[in-house]
């Protein structure tokens, strides 16, 4: 025999399944508890004997005090509503629905005539009308809610936990209690606020944040944590409590990082499963978008390298600042279409030119520069692969160092304001082909900006296409690997991962500093406005973070079983630790704390501008060891790791090395 649970349930389901209630019946509902009161009101004065005698003018009289009410639940729409999803501002329509009804009823009884044919309830029944009538509206409406939020559920519903018990968390729990179908059943809170813990909060347990949680929610068969966005930045620093959730199999559902803004109504608050970017150790960086915007809004802006990682975010927020025109640049043909649809898309108002080319085509650079002057240019385009410019130095010098070199002498000859070049903290102390290419890229356009600074303008070296003097700002940003990135780490492990391993690590001992791609370039876009030309500027990246670590904890994530790391030697030209600056080189603070200034070795122009010519013409031999003793020369403290160029760093190999590694110094 079924149980009676089972019926009920299936009749929920029944009811449920159909659409909302007519109107006609919660009203029909509704007048039935009023006339059902003031008939028992009735009773309850008179006795049996009188209710009888009276009954059929009782009933008359009750039918005539409905329309006080209908008209009170007309104004405050108390039948309009959907039941199964009523708040708590429905109720309150009730009441006050039922005081307008219940005064217009006084009125009615204080103003008919004293005949037979009419007997109209006292001052007690209006009262027992009033309380009662309120009260039982109120809980047939909560009953149908609470049915529903019980039959609702899929099969596959979570009982969750939300971190966090201000307005961000019951937004969340509001958002899971509305959610058609229901995915999640609310069985608790958690907080680190100590005078907020072991109270009750919408009907469950708030508990503290410390690492017994895990076990708590494994007793009580929680499977899944969901955190508020107000709680997400302290939420990250859980380290311990994060591992122990992990270990326990227990699901973290986050805001993404993506997800800027949330809505404290719950509507808009979209929680994904926690994944790698989102427990990498990080600081919010605020940027200051008035200096932003002063310097891009209406402003004609270059972006080379366009359609790659960094890129294609610069364009994105570049955009933020409504430009009046957008010059891309890449080689990228298949990307650079996909930047088109999404500029077409998100910025039709904003005029954008996709141009497919190579920052070494000199020609169609000039064609490009003649055409659109433009007034800030943002150089990110550079191969950056390091174990493919390991084996490639030639094409290093050809793209990264020759293309830069173009785009630099362009912006000087047709008036741009500011130049920002993108590099990396693989320039520091450089152990490889890449790293050293984009130092030298760094020395030539600080060398460019000094020399055009101390030109004598009433002769000047560098001129516009005008004949005036140059004017432009050469501006260095630094900074670490980028999260997501084209070639990154984490696409990589991710790919391992879902292919059932191994996971391969080059060196247990491996750490990286790692940033937001969005973060990155909002640092780019502001120190682009604090330069004046001639910096270096370098970000802070946080905590670096130990690559098998990473690779453990995705793992972990993946929930996939027995994945092994494997670890496979050092790469040609990699370090076991990235510097973000020089051992030699010092720093100055700017307004933003994120933000710092190197103070570099300086270089003439003149002799900055030779090497790299020189370095060009044997680039054209594609003699690798030629090429690298080159790169060697203009960067004394480029130091070859795992790779084949070590022998370059043997005084014996070259007696002169010391002295040709003098110029400049």
């Amino acid at each position: 025999m079924q149980s009676l649970k089972y019926y009920i349930k299936k009749i929920a389901n029944w009811y449920f399944s159909k659409n909302a209630l007519p109107y006609y019946c919660i009203l029909a509902i509704d007048a039935f508890i009023i006339l059902a009161l003031n008939i028992f009101g009735f009773f309850w004065q008179f006795g049996v004997h009188n209710f009888l005698h009276l009954f059929w003018y009782i009933l008359l009289g009750g039918l005539i005090i409905l329309i006080p009410f209908f008209i009170a639940f007309k104004l405050f729409h108390t039948y309009s509503g959907i039941i199964r999803f009523t708040t708590f501002i429905d109720l309150s329509h009730i009441a006050f629905a039922m005081i307008f009804g219940c005064i217009g009823v006084t009125l009615i009884s204080y103003m008919s005539p004293n005949d037979d044919w009419l007997i109209t309830p006292t001052a007690k029944t209006i009262a027992l009308i009033f309380f009662f009538g309120t009260a039982l509206m109120c809980a047939w409406r909560i009953a149908i809610r609470l049915i529903y939020s019980q039959v609702q559920t899929t099969d596959n519903y979570h009982s969750a936990f939300i971190y966090g018990t201000k307005s961000g968390g019951i937004a969340i729990a509001k958002s899971i209690i509305n959610q058609e179908p229901r995915q999640y059943t609310l069985k608790g809170f958690i907080t680190p606020l100590k005078n907020m813990q072991e109270h009750y909060l919408m009907g469950v347990k708030i508990y503290s944040d410390d690492d017994k949680i895990a076990d708590i929610m494994k007793q009580l068969r929680v499977k899944t944590l969901l955190v508020s966005p107000l709680q997400t930045e302290y939420f990250r620093t859980r380290e311990s409590l994060i591992n122990k959730l992990i270990a326990n199999k227990i699901k973290i559902m986050i805001v993404p990082l993506t997800q800027e803004k949330w809505d404290s109504t719950g509507k808009n608050i979209h929680l994904q499963e926690i994944d790698i970017e989102d427990l990498l150790p990080r600081d919010e960086i605020d940027i200051d978008l008035k200096a932003i915007g002063k310097i891009l809004t209406n402003k004609k802006i270059l972006i080379t390298g366009a359609a790659g990682s960094i890129g294609s975010e610069i364009v994105r927020q570049v955009s933020n600042f409504e430009p009046a025109h957008l010059i891309l640049i890449d080689q990228a043909e298949t990307p650079m279409h996909d930047i088109r649809i999404s500029q077409e898309k998100e910025n039709p108002d904003i005029p954008t030119e996709t141009i497919v080319t190579s920052i070494t085509n000199q020609t169609h650079m000039e064609e490009i520069f003649e055409k659109y002057r433009p007034d800030y240019v943002f150089h990110a385009a550079a191969y950056k692969h390091v174990p493919m410019m390991e084996d490639n130095p030639a094409i290093a010098v050809q793209n990264n160092i020759y293309g830069t070199r173009i785009i630099a002498d362009l912006a000087v000859k047709y008036g741009t304001k500011k130049f920002v070049m993108i590099s990396t903290d693989k320039a520091v102390n450089p152990t490889n082909v890449m790293g050293c290419s984009k130092r030298i890229c760094e020395i030539y356009c600080q060398s460019l900006n000094e020399a055009i600074k101390k030109q004598d303008n009433d002769n000047p070296k560098f001129t516009q296409i005008d004949g005036s003097p140059a004017c432009t700002h050469f501006v260095t940003t630094r900074f670490g690997n980028v999260l997501g990135s084209n070639g990154s780490v984490i696409p990589l492990f991710r790919e391992q991962i879902k292919h059932g391993g191994p996971v391969t690590v080059t060196h247990p001992d491996i750490i990286r500093y790692f940033m937001l791609i969005p973060e990155a370039c909002k640092l780019v876009l502001e120190a682009g406005a604090l330069g004046k030309g001639g910096e270096i500027f370098v970000f802070d990246m946080g905590k670096p973070v130990r690559i098998a670590d990473l690779a453990q904890r995705m793992i972990d994530l993946s929930g996939a079983p027995d994945i092994k790391i494997e670890y496979t030697g050092l790469r040609d030209g990699e370090k076991l630790f990235e510097e973000v600056l020089n051992d030699k080189e010092q720093t100055l603070p700017t307004s933003n704390k994120k933000i710092k200034i190197a103070k570099v070795r300086e270089y003439p122009y003149e002799e900055a501008l030779k090497e790299e010519q020189e370095l060009l013409e044997i680039s054209k031999s594609y003699d690798d060891m030629a090429v690298v003793k080159k790169m060697k020369e203009i960067v004394p403290e480029y130091k070859s790791q795992q790779s084949k160029y070590e022998v370059l760093d043997n005084p014996q190999n070259d007696e002169d090395t010391a002295q040709s590694r003098a110029w400049g110094g």
